[in-house]
């Protein structure tokens, strides 16, 4: 388990066994004995070792590390859960995008009904007073009315 994990995480760090080596202040070969299970290190180094790999000691010395496939099928599920998230924007977009555009006719149609009205008003108040005539009444009209 150790070896298969030391290698699987040191490969997933983007480590060489040369670079893991000068890390831990041994040779490059000790790394790849440990890695091909032909020895393993101190509790001590194997502490550094983790720390380096940022990783805890139960995980290097623990069941055997996923390999690559299944990094691949992650990566797989994540790509799906990623276009399901893009569908779902594009449709929350659409969305707002006609509610905009319905808000926007309602407020034209309001804008609308307004200036109409506006024009109606002033129309129909220009006609009121321009059918208004100015009535004449002399003094002797008066008297015959109050008789």
């Amino acid at each position: 388990m150790f070896s298969e994990n030391l290698k699987a995480l040191r490969k997933e760090k983007g480590y060489t066994q040369e670079e893991l080596a000068i890390k831990l202040n041994v040779v490059r070969q000790t790394v790849s004995k440990w890695e091909k299970g032909l020895s393993v290190p101190d509790a001590d180094i194997l502490c550094v070792i983790a720390e380096i790999l940022d990783t805890d000691v139960s995980a290097l010395l623990g069941e055997k590390i996923e390999d690559e496939s299944s990094k691949n099928a992650v990566a797989e599920q994540l790509a799906k859960i990623s276009e399901q998230l893009a569908i779902k924007n594009r449709r929350s977009k659409k969305i707002w995008k006609i509610l905009g555009i319905s808000v926007a006719v309602i407020l034209g149609i309001y804008i609308l009904l307004m200036v109409v009205s506006f024009y109606v008003f002033n129309n129909i108040t220009t006609t009121s007073t321009t059918q208004v005539e100015t009535i004449e009444i002399s003094e002797e009209d008066l008297e015959e009315l109050g008789e």
